[in-house]
């Protein structure tokens, strides 16, 4: 499976509710900022091993953190070895934001 999904892929896929957006962004970044992206559920990726489980094995999984970098890699890595249909948006929520993804208040 593809590591990285554009943010232009993903707006349809959003607007249908076709994915399970995870938000995991450091938490001290995560509280700074007024904006998710529609559906998404924060996850503090300081506690992974906590919630991974949790996650569909049967579903398309979209992660992203503020710019695409670090957090997203290690997160995707470690839920795609669980057997999770996972990927992150290329280039964060910042990106997300840039390509004229919408966003609600969290």
């Amino acid at each position: 499976m593809n590591r990285i999904i554009a943010p232009n892929d993903l707006m349809p896929l959003v607007a249908k509710q076709a994915v399970a957006l995870l938000d995991v962004r450091r938490k001290a970044d995560h509280e700074a900022s007024d904006a998710k992206l529609p559906g998404a559920q924060w996850f503090d990726p300081e506690q992974l091993s906590e919630w991974s489980w949790s996650l569909p094995k049967d579903q398309d999984v979209v992660l992203y953190c503020v710019r695409g970098g670090a957090v997203s890699n290690s997160v995707v890595d470690a839920l795609q070895a669980q057997g999770v249909k996972a990927r992150f948006i290329e280039g964060g929520i910042e990106a997300w934001k840039a390509a004229g993804g919408t966003t609600v208040a969290k």
